[in-house]
């Protein structure tokens, strides 16, 4: 339907046309050379089909899913207690699209070939864009599986094929009936969020080898998912529990939803708060080994945090280019007025160095079986990246909806649903002193972590002074073990710097690294963006990353 230009006080002109169809993969530069240079080009066909979908159908569903967030229901119509969470059509077509993808499962369906985890988190990057409500059930269930390979054959062979099945089955129905199903995670309480040791939930071993479950999760994510992974006290300390929603005889188990999250953003998808009523559960690993069965998990769960951020950052450059390409004001398309296009190539480059940093940390996640150099970089380098590009992304898209001005406030565009979604990544899986003080744990208990992380940051040392100088500070802070807590956000910070810069330094883009060196690491940038020195490559950033649909 064409919209009325004509009204009877006025004509409608000088207003931009809304981001039209387009391929998500496709448009996107500096998102096709990191994969590639990671090693997840091999995916170019995947990537192709899910970034048409991405840009195209998928973004009015997203919408739909937002205007339509989840219900509780708890009883049925006969006041039969059900614990069910109804979702909009949108929502499911969402999950539909991403697990026919392989967000969940691609990268273990593909575990022989390396660049599978870059290809994934390709993927993930891609579908993000139109919606991130998905992100917590898909995100869980492909982490899941290093945890359940802790678990006993029987478990693990039951489970790890659904979860990596290409099939979303939403039935609530026992997980032997179902084509393909998801898992979330259930760890903090209320009296201790992060602090997971201080969980009072309780696992009783039983005769038949199972445990019975009692106690609460403060934040049980995805509570449709066929099974949550739970940490719960056993006498050894805390274990590591599946608990699935039917027992083996097809009974619905004791898992009681008191009531969803009323959540800023992330309103297509539901988070609860639930009580587990001598809920049935197995154990996965050992009794008192239940953080290291789930570690691994919450790394690849924090890779996710960062592609998430990346995307979200991406996708608000994306509508933010769209519109000044258009708009014009004092007599230019906003695009060629100078201080516009400052911001604009700033906002590029940042989005540059996050999405290079997240795909160099999935291609140590890829790799961390076959090196141990890069499975210690991958320890570090994920707390390290997850603190910086998801604090990054809250005021990276409100610099792109001052691009907008007030339409970029208006529900009708993305933009505000990037802004409610925008901390959640900060404070998923670790907020930012969590992030910082795994990075200190990381280095006081594996001392390989050091090693890696300066190796990968001393591979770009000689390509540019402001790197040079910096990468000197930085090792002499990592010295000074007794002041590194207290001033560990600046020091991680740094770090995160130094790694985008090493990464964009070892690209064919000399002129972008030096544009980023001089802006983050020589003090010759503001605290806002859009403070570029005038040697910074503007014109070739913007148009690496304008989209025209």
């Amino acid at each position: 339907m064409q919209p009325v230009n004509r009204f009877m006080t006025h004509e409608v002109e000088n207003q931009p046309f809304a981001m039209g169809y387009y391929n998500v993969w496709a448009t996107d530069t500096a998102l096709k050379e990191c994969v590639d240079r990671e090693g997840g080009g091999w995916a170019d066909e995947q990537l192709m089909d899910y970034g048409e979908q991405a840009g195209g159908e998928l973004v009015a569903l997203g919408f739909d899913a937002n205007e339509n967030p989840p219900k509780l229901r708890s009883f049925d119509r006969y006041g039969r207690r059900i614990d069910e969470v109804e979702f909009h059509p949108a929502y499911h077509e969402l999950m539909k699209a991403s697990m026919k993808a392989g967000v969940n499962g691609f990268a273990w369906r593909n575990a022989n070939r390396a660049g599978a985890h870059v290809a994934r988190a390709a993927l993930m990057y891609v579908g993000s864009q139109a919606e991130q409500g998905t992100g917590c059930p898909i995100s869980m269930t492909y982490a899941s599986i290093p945890t359940l390979r802790h678990a006993k054959p029987e478990i693990a062979d039951k489970w790890i094929p659904k979860l990596l099945s290409t099939q979303y089955d939403p039935r609530s129905i026992p997980m032997e009936q179902k084509n393909g199903c998801t898992i979330g995670m259930g760890m903090t309480e209320k009296q201790g969020g992060s602090d997971v040791r201080t969980n009072t939930t309780r696992a009783v071993l039983q005769a038949d080898g199972s445990y019975e479950i009692t106690g609460h999760k403060w934040f049980f994510s995805a509570p449709m998912c066929d099974a949550h992974l739970v940490l719960a006290q056993t006498d050894a300390g805390l274990g590591c529990f599946l608990v699935p929603r039917f027992r083996p005889d097809g009974s619905r188990n004791a898992v009681e939803i008191q009531r969803l999250k009323d959540k800023l953003g992330d309103r297509a998808n539901a988070s609860s708060e639930v009580e587990f009523l001598g809920a049935y559960g197995e154990l996965i690993g050992e009794e008192g080994r239940g953080v290291s069965a789930i570690i691994e998990m919450v790394g690849l769960t924090r890779l996710d945090c960062m592609i998430g951020s990346s995307s979200q950052m991406r996708q608000a450059l994306v509508q933010a280019l769209n519109h000044t390409n258009q708009r014009e004001a004092f007599g230019k398309r906003l695009i060629n007025q100078p201080l516009m296009r400052n911001v604009l190539a700033d906002l590029a480059l940042e989005s540059e160095a996050a999405v290079a940093l997240t795909m160099r940390v999935a291609r140590a996640i890829d790799s961390a079986p076959r090196d141990e150099q890069e499975a210690a970089f991958a320890r570090i380098a994920t707390a390290v990246g997850k603190f910086w590009i998801c604090k990054r992304a809250p005021a990276f898209i409100n610099e792109a909806q001052e691009c907008l001005g007030g339409i970029g406030y208006v529900e009708e565009n993305i933009l505000p649903r990037l802004y409610r979604q925008a901390p959640l990544n900060s404070i998923w899986e670790g907020s930012g002193n969590i992030q910082c003080l795994d990075v200190l744990r990381s280095l006081s208990k594996e001392p390989k972590t050091h090693a890696a992380l300066f190796a990968e940051l001393q591979s770009a040392k000689g390509r540019n002074a402001r790197y040079d100088a910096e990468l000197q500070r930085l090792m002499a802070a990592f010295s000074d073990m007794e002041q590194i807590e207290y001033r560990s956000r600046y020091i991680v910070e740094r770090t995160a710097l130094a790694l985008q810069a090493s990464l964009l330094l070892k690209t064919e883009h000399d002129d972008i690294a030096d544009a980023f060196c001089a802006s983050r690491l020589g003090g010759e940038h503001g605290l806002v963006f859009g403070t570029l020195g005038k040697e910074a490559p503007v014109d070739k950033l913007i148009e690496r990353a304008l989209v025209v649909a």
